[in-house]
């Protein structure tokens, strides 16, 4: 496989891993610290109810600040984390932390929407702290169990997404919305101590000039034709994800539920049912089983908003479309980023930074459009935005033949 010149250089690790795995109290640290970063961009989810409210805002206007937040992740995936192929990553980690901390004090402090925007935007693109712990874990992983090691790293990554939303509903009930963005500022300083003192050093694996880091970035996605497939598989499901997460506190909250902020973060906890199939994504990935599982996921997605749109009358059936959604996306997700760290073991930071920028692009045109789409035609309309997502991947899936999905799969074996 070819790579780009100049930008490699060995990779040393300090306290490595046994030759048979990464250690599990190791494991256990990358997974909680991804999903408490994370967590960042999705507590405001199950609150834009209550801050539309109080800032007298529009719905829309309450749904920019998940598209803001998830902007600022864009711009941290693009500008930031390929930072962590030129810098000493637990330096890079430690700074991270540090900005994103005094950004959720501002944000909990803020006195008018346009404040909580721009800290927001600000806590969203130092959250990529996440996506430098991932491919720190792949990089530390051997080359027979990466995928079931990632699969363990975004699980809890993935259930720091799923239960951002109940913490956050259950801490607003009872000690306001402000006190869910100074506590995640406590946290995060706690995390850099813990992280600044827990992780082994690792060395750059390029000492090029930061502007060619960037370049090469680009060039990695011309390079590499299945980063650019499953960048864009995971903008489609990543999209639906948003368009219903965003929306549905308003379905829930409505005139036909009525449900406080305590019982929109009970149901949120059902989507934590979907993280348990990313070990299990994992291990389809090690098995060569990336294509035809991927097809799967996209071909469930798209019903799952057919129960959703039923789901408008029976909290049982949305709780139903949520699992099948979230475990769908969080397929795709793991397998795509098996598929994008085997293209080149030297630059998986930069392959990172490209595969997530890309989905979360799409990820915030879907809190957007689903925002719009449930001002303009209520849930039926987000039910019918969510379920075309996924079925434009799956057909822009069929165009992937059987030889060229193998080339995707094994691309760097």
């Amino acid at each position: 496989m070819s790579q780009p010149s100049g930008l490699h250089s060995p990779s040393k690790v300090a306290g490595t891993a046994p030759a048979h795995g990464v250690p599990g109290w190791l494991i256990a640290l990358l997974a909680v610290a991804s999903g408490m970063t994370v967590a960042n961009l999705y507590y405001a989810q199950p609150l834009l109810s209550s801050l539309r409210d109080v800032f007298h805002i529009s719905t829309a206007t309450a749904g920019t600040l998940i598209t803001l937040t998830q902007v600022g992740y864009v711009i941290g995936m693009i500008f930031l984390v390929p930072l962590g192929d030129r810098l000493e990553k637990r330096g890079l980690i430690t700074i991270l932390l540090t900005v994103t901390t005094l950004a959720l004090v501002a944000a909990g402090l803020a006195t008018g929407f346009p404040m909580l925007l721009a800290a927001s935007l600000i806590s969203g693109a130092t959250s990529v702290v996440a996506q430098i712990l991932v491919p720190f874990a792949a990089s530390l992983a051997p080359d027979h169990a990466r995928g079931r090691i990632v699969g363990r790293v975004m699980s809890g990554l993935l259930t720091g997404i799923l239960l951002s939303r109940t913490v956050s509903s259950l801490v607003s009930d009872i000690a306001g919305w402000r006190v869910v963005y100074l506590g995640s500022a406590v946290l995060m300083a706690a995390l850099a101590v813990a992280l600044r003192v827990a992780l082994p050093r690792h060395a750059p694996t390029t000492t090029v000039p930061y502007h060619h880091v960037l370049r090469s970035t680009a060039a990695l996605v011309r390079t590499h034709p299945a980063l650019l497939r499953r960048g864009l598989y995971q903008a489609a499901m990543f999209g639906a994800f948003s368009a219903f997460w965003t929306t549905v506190s308003y379905v829930l909250t409505g005139p036909r539920f009525h449900y406080s902020p305590i019982g929109v973060g009970i149901f949120a906890l059902v989507g934590a049912a979907g993280a348990a199939i990313a070990p299990l994504a994992g291990h389809w990935a090690d098995h060569g089983l990336t294509r035809r599982m991927t097809g799967a996921a996209f071909a469930a997605a798209a019903p799952a908003f057919a129960l959703a749109g039923l789901g408008g009358h029976s909290v049982v059936l949305l709780a139903l479309a949520a699992v099948v959604l979230d475990m769908a996306v969080q397929t795709t997700l793991i397998l795509g980023q098996h598929t994008v760290y085997q293209l080149d073991p030297h630059a998986r930071a930069r392959l990172n930074s490209a595969f997530i920028a890309t989905f979360f692009l799409g990820g915030a045109l879907g809190s957007q459009l689903g925002s719009i789409a449930y001002r303009a035609g209520g849930w039926g309309a987000v039910s019918v935005l969510g379920a075309a997502l996924p079925v434009l991947a799956l057909l822009y899936w069929t165009t992937e033949h059987r030889r060229a999905g193998r080339t995707l799969d094994h691309d760097a074996e």
